[in-house]
């Protein structure tokens, strides 16, 4: 049919490479058999149930407390969860969050997480040049893509993007300035892991300023804090805020509660400067059906009153031991083709860069954990495949016209999320299996 679609429906009407693995890992995935360390569940065992269950019958009980909490909420957000996020800031000193900080910003609820802040950005913003890190957030970045921005990437060390070569591209643009729209940075980079350091993240703040006066209009920096309240090793720096680094008024901080209590709840919220931004992801939320369940949104304002300090205490103690066993597992079993591992210091990714294996789908790495290389002896009889082991490719993980494009072929990230600590370590000792089989093609060959 010759609709007449926007670029985005264009675009979307093939399935990216994520949506595909997606769509599988939901349609024949194995409970049990198969293993998950590539798409970012939380682990079942972190989700609060009992907590949950106790938010909801005082939700339903107190109506007084609780208002019309089944009914439609407004484009803003709960009142209930607004003040008990900032309750929960300023009692958890969340990046060093004061009262006056946040009385000088204001907040807003998206409609389905995160992710639909993100997707109000892109509605808001005309078409242009984003800056963000290599490797980049593929989802958010593809979407951009779709959307008819042009996405620029800027490679990242141990300390988060490097400012120095951010700079370097931002000159290189000349004239196209003017189409830079604006930087978004996940300060605890997803796929890597990498945590931006403090000193980064002013850099970045005070590049938004002076660029902003180059561009001739105003450029802001989005932080996606998507896990930073999941930083579980104590040797990193205690993360601040960038609003208290912004005397421009251009930071803006996105965060969740999906790793920390539940996924399904689905919030997610902007933090950030009163004006046109805050009031076009408001709109777009009420445009999109007004922010969150209600009823979510309640439950999650209880559970930040009552249950959160110990959740989140609790959550963080489990992805802290969970990654020291598995990079010390890593190391033993992997150790002959591990180049480079970031990550595993907060959220739950390792990003990894193999040595002399490609890992992208056609190759023979994948398709030994994949089982589809053709070898009954290695996938399994027809009908029951062996184990396979999912994760996320490094070509989907680079920028194709970014400096890491073809490193990106021989990198992979790996979650230690969803899956129970066995499970990993089996995984691992399979991912050996498919290096040595890499290993004898790439021989015979």
């Amino acid at each position: 049919m010759n609709y007449r679609l926007s670029r985005y429906g264009d675009s979307a009407a093939e399935p990216s490479p994520v949506n595909r693995m997606m769509d599988a890992f939901a349609s024949d995935f194995r409970d049990g058999v198969d293993i998950n360390l590539g798409v970012g569940y939380v682990n079942e065992a972190t989700i609060p149930r009992t907590g949950l269950l106790e938010a909801m019958g005082e939700v339903t009980a107190h109506p007084e407390g609780y208002r019309q909490a089944f009914n439609y909420g407004g484009p803003q957000g709960s009142p209930n969860l607004i003040r008990a996020l900032k309750r929960f800031y300023l009692s958890e000193r969340l990046g060093g969050m004061t009262e006056d900080a946040w009385n000088a910003n204001d907040l807003a609820i998206g409609p389905s997480g995160a992710t639909s802040i993100l997707d109000a950005i892109a509605d808001i913003f005309r078409p242009g040049i984003v800056i963000t890190a290599d490797p980049m957030y593929y989802i958010y970045c593809n979407y951009l893509e779709r959307k008819g921005f042009r996405v620029i990437t800027v490679a990242e060390d141990n300390d988060g993007i490097r400012c120095d070569l951010m700079e370097e591209r931002l000159q290189k643009l000349g004239c196209e300035i003017e189409d830079l729209a604006f930087i978004y940075i996940v300060t605890v980079n997803n796929p890597s892991g990498v945590i931006l350091t403090n000193e980064r993240k002013r850099r970045i703040v005070n590049l938004a300023a002076e660029w902003s006066t180059r561009a001739g209009h105003a450029v802001p920096v989005f932080f996606d804090q998507a896990y930073e309240w999941l930083i579980h090793d104590d040797s990193v720096e205690k993360p601040l805020s960038a609003l208290l680094m912004d005397q421009a008024g251009l930071a803006y901080e996105i965060g969740t509660l999906s790793k920390v209590l539940a996924p399904a709840l689905r919030i997610g919220f902007i933090l950030g400067p009163r004006g046109s931004i805050l009031k076009g992801i408001t709109q777009k939320t009420s445009d999109t059906g007004f922010s969150a369940p209600l009823t979510n949104q309640e439950v999650a304002a209880y559970m930040l009153e009552h249950r959160m300090g110990a959740q989140l205490r609790r959550v963080k103690d489990g992805y802290r031991e969970k990654a020291a066993c598995i990079e010390k597992v890593l190391k033993e079993v992997m150790g002959p083709w591990l180049e480079d591992m970031r990550g595993g210091q907060g959220g739950f990714y390792f990003y990894l860069t193999l040595r002399g294996i490609t890992t992208d789908e056609t190759s023979p790495f994948f398709r030994f954990l994949a089982r589809s290389t053709g070898d009954a002896a290695i996938d399994g009889p027809a009908g029951t495949r062996n184990p396979r082991v999912i994760y996320i490719p490094g070509v989907f993980c680079v920028h194709p016209e970014g400096s890491l494009a073809q490193t990106g072929y021989y990198q992979l990230r790996v979650s230690y999320g969803f899956e129970d600590l066995d499970r990993i370590v089996q995984a691992i000792q399979f991912m050996r299996d498919a290096a040595c089989y890499a290993e004898t093609v790439s021989a015979d060959l």
